[in-house]
């Protein structure tokens, strides 16, 4: 008992700092201003605007409602240990060690959160999907990625919406786009931006070789369209075309789709997935919003890193994650060098660790590790 008595006296420090970073306080008078602006006349006039508010509100309780409930576990937990005997009480002590174990995990997830401050962090997240090199297996390495993030959406309880998708001839997909929302979506999913590569017996040779493809991963976080970049309508080439769904059948019979080009930049979005017009060009300008956002950001980074010396460029080969199904199963994150046996489970959305990894290797936090 004594072992887990000092581990869960550090959580409790790390708690207090933590604390001071995170300002319940500060969350709380959020929250009543935002209370607030959702009872004036017309607040629901705009129902997307009013949606998002009210969900950040909802966020914003839990955050709140998750420290208070930290706080209260471990002084709880703390005085179970004072009064647990091992050698009276054996099943007592073991079912405490597996309360602090959960109660481990919990904090890890708040401290994750505590990393979590950027100018985007808590705004929703466009993801997309490109297929690289490796012919089938990579359009197929692209549908399970779509798959795995799709998964981890669910399991974080975030909304999901498919902006765009363009699947391969026979397999897979050439490339996807969609639209992650939730609060914090893009502070989690920002580490996921690369190239990602898988290796593993081709299930698409007849000699069933080991093959390696590539896809890339674009994270862009959504942008405020009314206090984003003013984009001058000249500067866009509007392109209409039929959308078309799975194995190339049409999903609608008139031109929905639309595709966007910023002439300046050469920028290019595109969205079918509504079947309105309106609708999906609404979704590419969200996107090419967001795009020039990060254009911009890129621009000043590259201007900071030739004084510094440079940077390295994400480009096909320096992939920032491997997933290995064959001659051994693994998932190593080449940035943070974090390592997993447990490949099936990443694939089906279980990507927390990486996520923990990366937030820990680029951000100061407190300690959450009581192992």
């Amino acid at each position: 008992m004594h072992e887990l008595k000092e581990k869960l006296k550090l959580a409790k420090t790390e708690i207090a700092k933590a604390l001071k970073t995170v300002d319940p306080q500060e969350l709380k008078s959020r929250v009543t201003q935002l209370e607030t602006l959702m009872t004036e006349q017309g607040f629901w006039d705009d129902n997307e605007k009013a949606q998002k508010i009210s969900q950040e509100v909802s966020e914003l309780k839990k955050i709140i409602e998750n420290w208070q409930n930290i706080e209260r576990d471990c002084d709880e937990l703390l005085g179970l240990v004072e009064v647990t005997s091992p050698e009276e009480n054996p099943k007592e002590a073991e079912e405490l060690r597996e309360m602090v174990e959960n109660f481990d995990q919990k904090w890890k997830d708040l401290v994750i959160m505590s990393f979590l401050s950027g100018e985007y962090d808590k705004n929703n997240v466009i993801l997309t999907i490109h297929a690289g090199t490796g012919g089938k297996d990579a359009m197929d390495f692209a549908d399970m990625l779509l798959r795995m993030y799709l998964r981890y959406a669910e399991k974080r309880g975030f909304q999901i919406e498919i902006l765009d998708r363009s699947n391969g001839e026979d397999v897979g997909l050439k490339s996807a786009t969609i639209m992650i929302k939730g609060y914090l979506a893009y502070g989690y999913l920002k580490s996921e931006n690369g190239v990602h590569r898988l290796v593993r017996l081709s299930p698409f040779n007849t000699k069933h070789t080991r093959e390696t493809s590539f896809a890339l991963v674009e994270i862009l976080p959504e942008i405020d369209t009314s206090k984003a970049l003013d984009i001058d309508e000249k500067d866009l080439r509007i392109d209409t075309f039929r959308a078309g769904g799975h194995g190339g059948q049409s999903v609608n019979t008139t031109d929905s789709a639309v595709r966007i080009t910023h002439i300046p930049t050469g920028l290019t979005t595109q969205c079918q997935n509504e079947r309105s017009q309106l609708q999906n060009k609404e979704h590419a300008m969200k996107i090419l919003h967001a795009k020039l956002q990060q254009l911009m950001q890129e621009q000043a980074a590259e201007n900071l890193n030739e004084i510094k010396g440079g940077r390295k460029e994400i480009k096909w080969g320096s992939q920032i994650r491997s997933y290995v199904l064959h001659p051994y199963t693994m998932v190593k994150d080449h940035r943070t060098k974090y390592e997993t046996s447990q490949v099936q489970e990443v694939l089906d959305g279980d990507i927390e660790g990486c996520i923990r990894s990366y937030l820990e290797q680029n951000f100061e936090a407190p300690k959450a590790d009581l192992s």
